[in-house]
């Protein structure tokens, strides 16, 4: 049997609590956290405000509405749709700048990252759901549904060649969590952590300094190893999730290949403006020895690999 048991590899160490903070020059209130799910993963939201349950609540609003589109379990998302039709036209906005963000991404680790190998993953999962692994010929011929420059957009229609489909997983949770910081900071709000999986932190903890960041990479926590303020965060494990019960075979796939991404790293945690770019990087990283992974930073200044191992 397949094991998709997400394995969360970061940790908030500043956990709500009924301290009273400084919330402004006038009220104080104290730290607050809601905590649920977004794209399948854990999610919170902390902050410290008079009113942050309503603010809170205006972020979720925003969560789900973009979960209407980068959804790969709500019939009716966006994406499923161009999955299913192999054609989307008047796409929404947020697509077209994911799959943009996307082709930056791609070209940029030379064609590691690709969210066309959703036909892969879909044949990893069924094949081992059946306790075998897919075998070389249906490897071969499930590559000759992927590959990027297979895919056009526009602001008319997303079309998809025939037997094509698309996962943003690598990307989506940190783009959500963008948009959700980006929504929060427009209202003129600051001091608030939003974690959709990966995380974007608007300014820095309510009582100063940044939101310390502790690491799991499933041997050992490395408590308070980052500081996140006006930052964002993610972090891939090629083993986090596996296809099989025994955790050898990554949910991660080398898209040249279709092969599983080796066990040469157990965590990986790039820091960058946004969580979206954070996220893609981290992902293609997976499938990187480090001299390459230092050349795709380079073309990224302001991103930085804020662990390895």
């Amino acid at each position: 049997m397949a094991a998709f048991t997400r394995r969360r590899f970061l940790t908030i160490s500043a956990a709500a609590s009924a301290a009273t903070i400084a919330a402004g020059p006038l009220r104080a209130a104290p730290l607050y956290q809601w905590r649920g799910v977004a794209l399948g993963a854990d999610a919170s939201i902390t902050l410290a405000h008079p009113q942050a349950e309503a603010i809170i609540q205006r972020a979720l609003q925003e969560v789900t509405r973009l979960e209407h589109i980068f959804s790969l379990h709500d019939p009716q998302s966006a994406l499923v749709r161009l999955n299913t039709d192999a054609v989307l036209e008047n796409p929404p906005f947020e697509l077209l700048e994911c799959l943009s963000l996307c082709r930056t991404v791609h070209t940029a680790t030379g064609a590691m990252f690709d969210p066309t190998v959703q036909p892969l993953w879909a044949l990893y999962a069924e094949r081992h759901a059946a306790g075998r692994s897919p075998s070389g010929q249906s490897l071969a011929q499930t590559l000759t549904r992927t590959g990027w420059k297979r895919v056009s957009y526009d602001a008319a229609a997303i079309r998809l060649q025939p037997g094509m489909a698309l996962s943003l997983n690598g990307v989506a949770q940190g783009f959500i969590a963008d948009k959700v910081a980006g929504l929060l900071r427009s209202e003129g709000l600051r001091d608030i952590l939003v974690n959709t999986g990966e995380f974007h932190a608007i300014g820095g903890h309510p009582q100063g300094g940044g939101w310390p960041v502790s690491l799991d990479d499933g041997r050992e926590i490395h408590r308070d190893a980052l500081s996140l303020h006006n930052a964002a965060l993610a972090s891939s494990s090629p083993h986090g999730i596996t296809f099989d019960a025994a955790g050898q075979v990554s949910h991660i796939l080398d898209p040249r290949s279709g092969l599983p991404a080796p066990a040469r790293w157990r965590l990986i945690t790039v820091t960058a403006p946004s969580a979206g770019l954070a996220d893609a990087l981290s992902t293609a990283f997976c499938l990187m020895e480090r001299p390459q992974i230092s050349a795709t930073l380079a073309r990224f200044p302001q991103a930085h690999l804020a662990h390895i191992g």
